[in-house]
């Protein structure tokens, strides 16, 4: 008898995943978006943002390993009252004095603790469903996890513009509490491997382990994280430092409603996402790998249209509707991207290698991540009236990446 999909534990990480995920989507819309309000500088964003994937990239291959030798339910559980913690103890200290330092101190531990526990949520998800339901069940968490993008950043921008920063962190407090909560009550099934030495020792051979796999036993995923390694450096990076910069520095808006207006820019990219889950699950049967680069094509033409609609537009609001469109139909495409990727490698992987393949995944792609997020703030720095040309070269390289994809994908893919 075909296991259901929505089984007691299955649905359990599915509501603390809506809980801990939109206290996540509000944390990392509000700090940012403070420090660019007091601040100004799109290079000192770009630089505390891009510090603040360090921890993630160091934290995933730890996550990965952990998850494959401890029950994923404890992870998850100790991680959302150890994020609670973080920022709380951020709430009480936070200053104009020290806010750079606190908010890029902040931002670390908390996309470290992300590095750690996403290879815990996503390991488990084999354990929880037969493999015929992965890619429904990637779907459905990708979808949780856009529509908790979607009111984190729309809600948090409407309470952060009427009351400031600190009734945001007593929001996303709340969240990860009771999500947490929500988790101990979880039973996931628990290999159980055990350490082959000292935990950096371990790390190693598990790091070598995998990469091995990859090389050699499935080169197309290695294939597909260049890929991905070059989207995050060139497009997402874009949109992480230009979208808050183009929509509260750049773009003529009214001061009084900028916030609110990037709050729903965000939520566009969110909605974006939740259609981009949701017609991931509806299609999970027609959707073949080998045209996954078509998708990606369509996200570089989006920024190539934004750029052009730039430097022709002189109206603030038809540019930030333009922008906060395209960006919308970007994640759409980039969630079915995703989805598959995620779907595929879970289903090509060993059980007992999982969570360290994932977690190799995750390190490496993000690896890009701050190179982009750096590079970018201090493009738009230099390019400071130009900006549109920044969203032409993104969208030029990222079509480039795109076409050698398509051809990848085709003949890299049975």
């Amino acid at each position: 008898m075909e296991q259901r999909l929505f089984s007691k534990d299955f649905t359990l990480v599915v509501i603390g995943q809506i809980i801990s995920l939109f206290g996540n989507a509000a944390i990392r819309f509000a700090l940012p978006l403070y420090l660019l309000n007091q601040t100004g500088s799109s290079a000192l964003y770009g630089m505390v943002t891009a510090c603040a994937f360090i921890p993630a990239i160091l934290l995933s291959p730890i996550g990965g390993l952990v998850a494959d030798r401890v029950n994923k339910r404890n992870i998850m559980v100790f991680l959302d009252f150890f994020t609670a913690a973080v920022i709380l103890v951020f709430s009480l200290l936070i200053s104009d004095e020290n806010l750079v330092v606190l908010t890029a101190a902040a931002l670390m531990l908390l996309y470290g603790i992300a590095g750690a526990y996403q290879p815990s949520v996503q390991a488990s998800i084999p354990a929880l469903v037969s493999p015929a339901r992965s890619m429904e069940a990637n779907s459905i968490i990708n979808t949780i996890s856009s529509f908790s993008s979607l009111l984190g950043p729309v809600l948090g921008g409407i309470l952060y513009s009427a009351y400031g920063l600190l009734p945001v962190l007593w929001v996303c407090i709340l969240c990860f509490f009771l999500s947490a909560v929500m988790e101990i009550f979880i039973r996931i099934p628990s290999a159980g491997q055990r350490l082959k030495g000292g935990l950096w020792t371990t790390v190693k051979e598990d790091f070598t382990e995998s990469i091995r796999f990859i090389r050699e036993e499935k080169p197309i995923i290695g294939k597909v994280l260049l890929v991905v390694c070059g989207i995050n450096l060139f497009l997402s990076s874009m949109i992480i430092v230009g979208l808050p910069y183009l929509v509260t520095e750049v773009l003529p808006l009214d001061a009084a409603w900028v916030n609110r207006l990037y709050g729903f820019a965000q939520g566009a990219l969110a909605a974006g996402g939740l259609a981009g889950g949701i017609s991931a699950g509806i299609f999970s049967g027609k959707l073949a790998l080998r045209r996954s680069g078509y998708l990606i094509m369509t996200c570089a033409g989006c920024v190539l249209l934004t750029g052009i609609a730039l430097a022709v537009l002189s109206s603030g609001i038809s540019g930030y509707l333009l922008l906060t469109l395209c960006c919308f139909v970007i994640m759409i495409f980039s969630t079915i991207f995703s989805v598959q990727m995620m779907s595929f490698v879970q289903t090509a992987t060993p059980p007992h290698l999982i969570g360290k393949v994932i977690a190799v995944l995750l390190t490496v792609s993000m690896c890009t991540q701050p190179l982009g997020n750096a590079f970018y703030g201090v493009l738009f720095e230099i390019c400071r009236g130009y900006e549109f040309a920044v969203l032409l070269f993104s969208g030029t390289v990222s079509l480039l990446i795109a076409a050698c994809s398509v051809k990848l994908l085709k003949t890299g893919v049975l």
